[in-house]
């Protein structure tokens, strides 16, 4: 794009441009680029005007100065009025000083303010000095303050083509803001392609906006390229920065370390990025309770933290705060929000549980079990039903016994302490316990140096009772021979009384007695004996018999004690041999292992003296005994005797004399393993009966129900067979030869020979077999069926319109034995009419 041409005459213009050149460059040859701002003739206080880029003078600034205390520049290089201004006719300038104190260098920017109003007239001006310079069809740079006040329309610029120096040209725009939304926003005059805007834009809304500028002549014709302007919104300060929540809440543990962070707060801002108007400060403006001051605020990142290290919730357990931002960096003129932040003091166990009193005393009643007997309590700062609060209760000392246990009362945070297990007065009267108390939470480092725990003393006085009888030890033994006569007595089962210590006045009474052997005395608890007493018997076990017994004083009160009988052996038990049968497997051993045992303990058992009974020379001539250790011996035959069961007695001894005959079962058998031996009833052969199990029993039935299903099938399937038509019988024998004639249609024959009957189509006859054959005439076929008798069916007695039942075919009772005919006579009977049939064209078929 390029500038207007000029109106008039320009070299006027051109001068004082050129002086004024000349005085810039004299009085400031380290100058940067100068800018010119075009503004209104009245300027608001604390209101953007315009923005200068600083980095291109000066890549860092320390200092920003401007010479005229009606403006100030920002370190974006936004300029903003410090108060209200009227602009005069007359055009209106300032320096901008940038410094750099590192490296002593310096630089000055000067701004020129002009009214709007001249913009035309500059430019015309400035078209006219650059007259004959080349000019081109390319887009000038421009822009617009938001929410501008006005004058509107507002001119932007010119767009003007170097065509219309040889052409008539006309100016026209096109895009958004013009024909698109938001429409008529801006509009290009015809002729002079002056640029206006018709009303104020928010930035907010629409940070730019780029349309389309079109040259034409009058004709239609185009000589430029459409040209695309964009404009751009300048930002104005115009949106407080707002916070993300109307109220923060946070919460942070008491005691905790200076610099600990609480939390952080965050604030937008909806004007333009990356400017001061958008460069937000966050400050803490009060706090409730105002002292002491304990938190501190970020300015740039909104992070608050601590300060003091002092926090402490049982004093002050919520802190609130009024928090502000303000944009333009903080500056007084820049737009603020305020918030509130709530911070909540956490709890940590700082605070010890103290019992209220350092001694308790108190009291229980011996034998008393599961019962409270005192309370105690506590105090605690910290925050009530919480871990820090709770307090966990111990017994210290004094309950070595395990009678006490001390347990916490949820509601209350109480102490509460119990007989777990029943006192005896006679044993101790009073109990000293020391008790302590924590928190469930551990204590806090901080307050480590003081006692983690507090204690107290508990004196329990044990109250004396009128006890019943005690049955200590609760199991008691005596010692007795077994098979002691009957009547004899022995020292029982003792009760005593706790208080006196003595047994006088107690009752015993029998509860349980197995076998009924013995009888309690009932004043006493002796015992006497009212059977014999066997130490071998199967209620017996490790030789100890028990009994219980219920003592009882005069006021009812009881108690129940154990008392075991020790056995005491008594050699009354010979030794005998367990195992009756001893199968010896004559081809390959010659002995057999026997051992014997004795009931009777070791002292009254082995080692046994085995010998054989000598009722019978026999006995002694067929067997032998020798013994192996001191509880078996090894038998063996002698003499070759034969196979067979033999009857062994042997005689066992036990060390002391006692001794008893087993009359053994010797099977002298011919196996390999005794288990071939254990079902033969003679011991050779094996052909005696042999038991069967249940099992083979049932699997034999089985097997014979399975055989006659098998059978009926078989019958009912032959009866079933019997009864159905049959045309083509299976056997040979009885074949069927079907003649068919396909020269010409004839009588349908029937031949037959050796007794066959022959029967004619259309007429019944009896044969003394039945009928043998029938012919069968369809469609001028003719068919011969010869069925042997005894398997005629009713198909084969049915002649042509006639039918006949098979009763009736059959011709009352006929000997079915003498209608059969060898394969010969069959053979002698059909071949020659084979040979017949074949000749006249008949065919056969053989089935």
């Amino acid at each position: 794009m390029a500038a207007a041409r000029p109106s008039g005459s320009w070299s006027g213009a051109l001068c004082r441009l050129l002086l004024l050149t000349l005085a810039i460059l004299i009085f400031a040859s380290d100058a940067c680029k100068n800018v010119t701002l075009y503004v209104p003739s009245k300027l608001d206080a604390e209101k953007l005007i315009g923005r200068v880029n600083l980095k291109e003078c000066f890549t860092a600034a320390n200092l920003i100065h401007s010479s005229d205390p009606d403006f100030q520049i920002l370190e974006d290089g936004s300029i903003y009025t410090t108060n209200t201004i009227l602009l005069s006719s007359e055009k209106r300038s300032f320096t901008v000083l940038l410094s750099n104190t590192e490296n002593q260098e310096k630089k000055k920017i000067f701004v020129f303010l002009e009214h709007q109003t001249k913009v035309l007239k500059k430019r015309q001006t400035k078209e006219t000095v650059l007259r004959r310079a080349k000019r081109r069809w390319a887009p000038i740079p421009c822009s617009m303050l938001e929410n501008s006040l006005g004058p509107f329309p507002l001119f932007l610029q010119q767009v003007q083509s170097d065509t219309a120096q040889n052409y008539t040209i006309y100016y026209s725009i096109r895009g958004p803001g013009v024909d698109q939304e938001p429409r008529n926003l801006f509009y290009v005059e015809r002729d002079t392609g002056n640029l206006y805007c018709t009303r104020s834009v928010d930035r907010e809304q629409y940070e730019s906006f780029e349309i389309i500028a079109f040259a034409t002549t009058p004709d239609g014709y185009t000589p430029e390229l459409p040209l695309s302007l964009i404009i751009k919104i300048e930002d104005e300060n115009d949106n407080h920065p707002i916070f993300t929540e109307e109220t923060y809440t946070f919460t942070i543990f008491e005691n905790c370390r200076v610099g600990t962070t609480v939390g952080q707060v965050c604030a937008t801002d909806k004007d333009e990025p990356d400017t001061m108007h958008t460069r937000l400060k966050y400050s803490i403006i009060g706090q409730v309770p105002p002292s002491p001051t304990l938190f501190s605020m970020h300015p740039t990142t909104g992070v608050i933290t601590t300060t003091s290290s002092q926090l402490d919730r049982e004093l002050i357990d919520k802190y609130q705060l009024k928090i502000k931002v303000q944009d333009m960096d903080g500056q007084y003129f820049g737009l603020q929000t305020t918030s509130t932040c709530i911070i909540n003091i956490d709890d940590v166990n700082d605070n010890l549980p103290t019992f209220t009193r350092t001694s308790y005393v108190t009291s229980v009643e011996e034998n008393t079990v599961d019962m409270e007997i005192l309370r105690v309590t506590v105090e605690d700062k910290d925050l009530v039903n919480t871990a820090n609060w709770r307090a966990n209760y111990t017994i210290l000392k004094g309950n070595e016994n395990g009678n006490f246990k001390i347990v916490t009362d949820a509601k209350t945070n109480e102490g509460i302490l119990c007989v777990v297990k029943p006192l005896n007065y006679e044993e101790k009267q009073q109990v000293i316990l020391q008790i302590g108390v924590v928190n469930e939470a551990p204590f806090s480092r901080e307050a480590s140096s003081r006692s983690a725990m507090s204690t107290a003393t508990v004196t329990v006085n044990v109250q004396d009772q009128d006890e019943g009888p005690e049955c200590n030890p609760p199991i008691q033994t005596i010692r007795m021979n077994e098979n002691a006569a009957v009547g004899t007595t022995s020292n029982g089962y003792k009760a005593y009384d706790p208080d006196t210590r003595s047994s006088s006045g107690i009752r015993y009474k029998k509860l349980t007695d197995p076998t009924g052997w013995v009888t309690v005395d009932e004043n006493t608890g002796s015992i006497k004996v009212f059977r014999s007493l066997d130490r071998e018997a199967e209620t017996i076990r490790n030789g100890i018999y028990n009994i219980t017994v219920l003592a009882s004083d005069q006021a009812g009160r009881t108690c129940t004690g154990t008392l075991g009988i020790i056995l005491q052996d008594v050699n009354d038990n010979g030794p005998f041999i367990p195992k009756k049968t001893v199968i010896i497997c004559k081809p390959t051993m010659s002995s057999a292992e026997i051992v014997a045992v004795d009931p009777d303990e070791p002292i009254n058992g082995p080692p046994f003296d085995f010998s054989l009974e000598s009722s019978t020379s026999d006995v002694q001539r067929m067997w032998r005994l020798n013994e192996i250790n001191d509880t078996a011996a090894r038998l063996s035959y002698q003499n070759d005797p034969a196979f067979g069961s033999y009857v062994v007695p042997i005689t066992v001894r036990d060390r002391l004399g006692m001794s008893s005959v087993t009359s053994l079962d010797v099977i002298l058998c011919d196996c390999i393993t005794e288990n071939d031996c254990t079902r033969r009833a003679d011991p050779r052969v094996g052909g005696g009966g042999v038991q069967l199990g249940k099992w083979a029993i049932l699997a034999i039935l089985l097997g014979i129900a399975l055989l006659f299903c098998i059978l009926f099938t078989l019958v009912c399937g032959a009866s079933g067979i019997s009864k159905q038509p049959k045309v083509i019988p299976d056997d040979l024998a009885q074949q069927n030869l079907i003649v068919s004639n396909t020269e010409a249609p004839g009588d349908d024959k029937v031949y037959s020979a050796n007794g066959f009957t022959t029967q004619t189509v259309g007429a019944s006859a009896q044969g003394v077999c039945g009928t043998m054959g029938s012919g069968v005439k369809n469609g001028g076929q003719e068919t011969i069926e010869m069925v042997k008798g005894g398997h005629q069916t009713l198909e084969s007695c049915r002649g042509a319109g006639h039918h006949h039942t098979l009763d009736s075919c059959r011709g009352g009772h006929t000997e079915v034995d003498n209608c059969r005919y060898t394969y010969s006579e069959w053979h002698s009977f059909t071949q020659p009419r084979l040979g017949e049939e074949s000749v006249r064209g008949h065919t056969l078929i053989k089935n």
